[in-house]
């Protein structure tokens, strides 16, 4: 079983002494919605695409869809307010089967160590109080969750979906903090924290081996895709950064707008997030997926923000822009990529639309729309190609070359392109 590890310049994750590119799927409520039969299925169907991680939520997800199958890590009478008093052992038994699978066929996990729910403080907390958990009882359900989980090396992330607006809160994070450290000292930590937002507490920052935000599922707010990138990967100190939670799939708006993100949104989302400081990954998500949305099951009646009904699993897990995301992933690794510095200052016109980063050898420019733009530069020693992303193949594509800037015109493809230009 690989152990990842942190690149010497900080801007990726090594497996085994080689890049690693993060390509994750969400599936928060795995250990309480999914059946075993389910989850191996479940597990070979990513691992064809390419996915090589697994975001999971080690305590029941508060937003999940409703499930017959009653695995709970603490007492409940109706599966929504728990006894911490007393930890479940089979459940955890149970949820350390199904990481022994993930595991076995070649999957990282990142498990999320207490969701915003349970913390004092958080806006979760403040839909719904009745899930917070004592303090007294924090140390040993981490505690727990450390000695279920820590032969799988996974990446912990400490908070789930937070912010950190009040002293309770940061002060329970602390406290989470401190166990994982305690109880899981050589593994990597990470804070999952809420959408649309930057204000990780400097010193979980210095605490962190991976940034990870959240460009989230606000419609009007998809411009942190690359806004959040780019304020990750300037702090100090330098961690890999990774966009672990873009717009999901056919997830419907938050806070009950009408509509859902589909394939603009969600390639927009994956290219500028990596080309704008979050290289060293990406995480996809599916709604129906990640809440495991089944037929005929019991409604949950916690609501969360508030989105719109997901489709069922079996039509979630076929959604086509995980093949987009797999593809990112591909492209990189065959290009033997795996560190992107930002470089918009080579644009001349539509600076926020298209996005660029380069290497030393190669710039890779993210052209969402079928127009003409301009770069500052000399790049007639440069090769040109170009992918269409609505097919992931490779057309035609021309760069009329000058001393000082360089001017591309209309291309062959109708949606979005990868443009790259490859000194010779």
């Amino acid at each position: 079983m690989g152990v990842l590890q942190i690149s010497q310049d900080k801007t990726h994750l090594l497996l085994d002494g080689r890049p690693f590119f993060w390509l994750a799927d969400t599936c928060w409520s795995a250990f309480t919605n999914i059946t075993e039969t389910e989850w191996e299925e479940y597990l070979n169907f990513r691992q064809k695409q390419g996915f090589n991680v697994l975001q999971i939520n080690t305590l029941p997800q508060w937003d999940r869809c409703g499930s017959k199958l009653n695995y709970f890590p603490f007492p409940t009478e109706d599966g929504i307010r728990f006894d911490f008093e007393r930890i479940l052992p089979e459940y955890f038994s149970r949820a350390r089967r199904m990481c022994q699978c993930a595991a076995d066929k070649g999957f990282t996990l990142m498990l999320v160590v207490m969701w915003c729910n349970y913390v004092p403080g958080t806006w979760a907390a403040k839909v719904y109080d009745r899930n917070v958990i004592p303090e007294t009882y924090v140390e040993p359900i981490i505690q727990k969750i450390c000695q279920s989980f820590n032969e799988f090396h996974p990446v912990y992330a400490i908070s789930g979906d937070t912010g950190f607006e009040g002293d309770g809160t940061i002060d329970r994070y602390r406290l989470a903090a401190d166990c994982v450290e305690k109880y899981a000292p050589d593994a990597l930590r990470a804070w999952h924290i809420k959408g649309r937002y930057d204000g990780l507490p400097q010193e979980f920052a210095d605490r962190s081996d991976i940034y990870l935000y959240q460009s989230g599922h606000n419609p009007a707010a998809q411009h942190m895709a690359h806004e959040l990138a780019e304020s990750f990967a300037s702090r100090t100190p330098k961690h890999p950064v990774i966009n672990s939670e873009p717009c999901y799939e056919q997830m419907g708006y938050s806070h009950h707008e009408y509509g859902r993100f589909r394939q603009k949104d969600i390639r927009c989302a994956l290219w500028n997030s990596l080309l704008s400081g979050a290289c060293a990954g990406i995480s996809y998500g599916a709604h129906g997926i990640w809440n495991w949305q089944k037929p005929e099951m019991p409604e949950n009646p916690i609501a969360g923000e508030g989105f719109l009904r997901a489709m069922s699993v079996g039509q979630a897990l076929r959604f086509p822009r995980a093949e987009d995301f797999a593809f990112a992933k591909s492209f990189l690794e065959e290009k033997g990529i795996s560190s992107l510095t930002p470089c918009q200052e080579i644009l001349i016109d539509y600076p926020e639309d298209i996005r660029a980063a380069r290497t030393e050898q190669e710039i890779l420019l993210y052209v969402p729309v079928n127009a003409p733009f301009a770069l500052k530069g000399d790049y007639r020693k440069y090769g040109v190609s170009a992918v269409d992303l609505s097919t992931r193949k490779a057309i035609p594509f021309e760069l009329a070359c000058g001393e000082q800037t360089a001017h591309a015109g209309m291309h062959a493809g109708y949606e979005d392109v990868i443009v790259i230009l490859e000194k010779l």
